[in-house]
């Protein structure tokens, strides 16, 4: 069976400007998904709408903005969504499943897993799993923000044959086409900098919550994984498999990575870091381009209370996070030997390892 693809759909794409559910909309998604996993590959949908699709049943007159009035929205919408995913693919002889996540499923690696194992399940037996936020008990410090940023998070999950981000417009533009009739499309991206997010803006539509930054943000993650990204528009009918193919309306983003192991996964995109360190100008090159280790030598200082095998985020001189890693040290012996040499840290303190983070247990955040 070859590899799956994560197909990711918005609240604009699904649902009406005041809210509710179009569900000419949905059975037309459900019948471009059905043809891509029956002529391509297996498909998982990440979706949002609930909130969306909710609101509106509740009473609310417009998108609620407080979080238990979302929790309740979603609460309502989810079986709203559920129920016409359900009618549409059926009319496609596919059975639909509803798989509810938060971020602290993939900060816990046993959970982690477990999602991965059910997700292939359902898969070997033709069904298409349908993921969305559990918004219902999520907080707002838990929350994966938006589902572009879920969706990369299950397309590395489930090692992706390529990540289908679906939106309103035809790719990532060099500025805002509606005001600046001179921007224009980007086809391909080779990697991404600071000067593709200046360029992807800021919000999106009033019934979602991403806009193109976080599209970016998503194939940021999802490219460092080792898998390729399309963003771009599903309007017709073939065009979700023309995006899959290489050959849709949109913007696609390569990569040169390759697949990334579940633990490198965790340390990188699903952990919570206990606390940051800050390194000088030459480990962040050792650590970003030179795949070496992290030495007591290029620490500046520390924040938090943390212990060894705890996972910290490194930021460089200027203040930028460059990364994560599973630490060799307490908080307490960074800051007893930070800056120091091998022989003078070995002289202050007993550990069982030199190397602060170990180049094997260190994830770079940069692709």
């Amino acid at each position: 069976m070859r590899q799956p693809i994560v197909v990711k759909i918005g609240s604009s794409s699904l649902t009406s400007d005041e809210g509710g559910l179009n569900r000419d909309q949905i059975r037309f998604f459900a019948a471009e998904i059905a043809r891509l996993a029956r002529e391509a590959a297996p498909v998982l949908l990440v979706t949002s709408g609930a909130v969306a699709a909710g609101f509106r049943s509740i009473g609310y007159k417009e998108r609620p903005k407080t979080l238990h009035e979302k929790q309740a929205a979603a609460a309502v919408g989810q079986a709203l969504l559920m129920q016409a995913y359900h009618e549409a693919f059926a009319a496609h002889g596919l059975s639909v499943a509803q798989i509810l996540l938060t971020r602290p499923d993939f900060a816990n690696r046993k959970r982690m897993n477990n999602a991965l194992m059910t997700i292939e399940e359902l898969l070997k037996h033709s069904v298409v799993p349908i993921i969305n936020e559990n918004d219902t008990v999520s907080v707002d410090e838990l929350k994966f923000g938006d589902n572009d940023t879920l969706s990369a998070l299950v397309a590395n999950l489930v090692k992706a044959e390529r990540l289908v981000i679906v939106t309103d417009t035809d790719g990532l533009y060099t500025d805002d086409p509606r005001r600046n009739a001179a921007a224009e499309r980007i086809p391909r991206v080779g990697s991404i900098g600071e000067e593709l997010f200046r360029m992807a803006g800021g919000a999106g539509s009033s019934v979602g919550t991403g806009g193109m930054r976080s599209k970016v943000e998503a194939a940021r993650i999802a490219t460092r994984g080792g898998i390729p990204v399309f963003v771009g528009r599903v309007n017709d009918s073939g065009d979700l498999l023309a995006a899959a193919a290489g050959s849709g309306k949109g913007t696609y983003f390569d990569t040169q990575q390759g697949n990334l192991p579940m633990k490198k996964q965790w340390i990188g995109f699903h952990s919570q870091p206990a606390g940051f360190i800050v390194v000088d100008a030459g480990a962040e090159q050792a650590l970003v381009s030179g795949g070496k280790s992290l030495l007591p030598a290029g620490i500046r200082e520390t924040d938090g209370d943390f212990h060894s095998g705890d996972i910290v985020a490194v930021r460089g001189p200027a203040g930028n996070e460059i990364g994560r890693g599973v630490v060799n040290y307490a908080s307490w012996q960074i800051r007893a030997v930070a800056g120091l040499t091998t022989d003078e840290v070995r002289k202050r303190i007993d550990v069982p390892r030199i190397e602060v983070i170990h180049r094997d247990e260190w994830m770079t955040r940069t692709p």
